[in-house]
């Protein structure tokens, strides 16, 4: 009955999700063509998602309710002697007549614990541990890289010549009068192609024998890759091995007119005005988390949400411009910039994952180096069309 019951749950839960998913859908088409879903949408996604919570706690409750009870019973542990005799290969070898005979026998394995999972039991024998699976730490979710184009390169080094002046002379003349001159200037720029890597120490056995943890290990490493590769792109110093990311690069915020008491919102604005001037209209704000709940949460003299909607669904924007909250950035800090055409990023090699045993003593010890590893350079193409604050407003 508990399994009948749970599979109708099961089954209930699958069906509201594929209607909350579609609701949803449909309440993000009428927000792009109206700016806001349809009054009569709404209620229904409310009431959806109220029976979709209700049916995961009644979920839970069964499936607590199945692990009481199987805690419940008693169970005992046996000896491999033990074992042995209830096996089902020695009673039918017993049954055969096995046991009138010196030439007969029969093989019956003990599953014995597994070495490279650490336990305080080292006593028992030939009892399985009851395994739950892989815990893996947070993952930050990456988004800077998503905003700058994207490119390829097969050097060391990336190359480009970069405008650094042009005076425009141009006007109006007569037919008999000597034109005037402009002025371009220009400077070679060079960007190495620098290596992001690390490496751990795994067993043979732990690899050959558990593949989710094998292919847990190569998403850790991948990760570990993309969280140095964020706040390099972001803020590397540009100091030996290190890339020269954008907001290092970056013009600092000055107001281009004057607004009284510039709430965050005020300024970000300012900040794509400066951009704007620059002739570089922004794409993308960069934020900290923190910075933007603290924006989302923003209230009118009524108590409403001037920015935040606590039942939205439509992506975080600011004057149209989608925002990126990342801990790579500061709290208090702020980019604004046109990343498409001011910078782009080039892969020489992607992350790849490695993995050898190349030392003697790693040989006769079956122990594995897996080494992940990826390499890159970004160019930085107009520092101008980058616009960073460093004491983001608060008022």
């Amino acid at each position: 009955m508990e399994k009948d019951t749970r599979e109708a749950i099961e089954a209930g839960l699958k069906k509201v999700g594929e209607e909350v998913k579609a609701m949803g859908e449909r309440a993000l088409a009428e927000a792009k063509k109206h700016g806001d879903m349809s009054a009569e949408l709404k209620p229904r996604i409310d009431e959806m998602l109220v029976k979709q919570g209700e049916l995961q706690a009644r979920l839970q409750e069964v499936e607590q309710k199945s692990a009481r009870m199987g805690s419940d019973e008693q169970h005992v542990e046996q000896t491999p002697g033990q074992m042995l005799i209830d096996s089902k290969e020695y009673k039918e070898w017993k049954a055969s007549g096995g046991m009138r005979s010196t030439q007969s026998g029969f093989v019956f394995p003990i599953k014995a614990t597994i070495t490279s999972v650490p336990t305080t039991n080292t006593t028992t024998v030939g009892v399985a541990p009851d395994y739950q699976g892989i815990f893996q730490g947070p993952q930050r979710r990456m988004t800077v890289r998503d905003l700058i184009t994207p490119g390829r390169t097969e050097s060391n080094a990336i190359q480009y010549v970069k405008e650094t002046g042009f005076t425009n002379n141009a006007g109006t003349v007569s037919e008999t009068m000597e034109k005037p001159q402009s002025h371009l200037t220009y400077e070679l720029v060079q960007s190495a192609v620098v290596t992001i890597a690390h490496w751990i120490k795994a067993s043979k056995q732990i690899l050959d024998d558990f593949k989710q943890l094998a292919s847990m290990i190569d998403g850790r490493l991948r990760y570990g890759l993309a969280y140095v590769e964020e706040t390099q792109l972001l803020k590397g110093s540009g100091v030996g091995h290190n890339l020269n990311g954008i907001y290092t690069q970056a013009t600092a915020y000055s107001a281009p007119i004057s607004v009284p008491s510039p709430t965050k919102i005020d300024q970000l604005r300012l900040m794509m005005l400066q951009a704007e001037l620059a002739e570089y209209p922004s794409t993308g704000i960069v934020l900290h988390p923190s910075d933007w709940a603290a924006i989302e949460l923003k209230k009118d003299t009524q108590g409403r949400y001037i920015i935040g909607n606590p039942q939205g669904t439509i992506s975080p924007t600011l004057w149209g411009r989608p925002v990126v909250a990342t801990q790579a950035m500061t709290v208090d800090t702020a980019l604004v910039g046109a990343f498409m055409l001011g910078a782009q990023v080039f892969d020489r090699e992607e992350s790849n994952v490695v993995i050898a045993s190349e030392n003697q003593d790693d040989f006769i010890k079956n122990l594995l180096t897996v080494r992940n590893e990826e390499r890159l350079a970004l160019a930085v193409y107009r520092p101008e069309a980058f616009i960073k604050s460093t004491n983001l407003s608060s008022s």
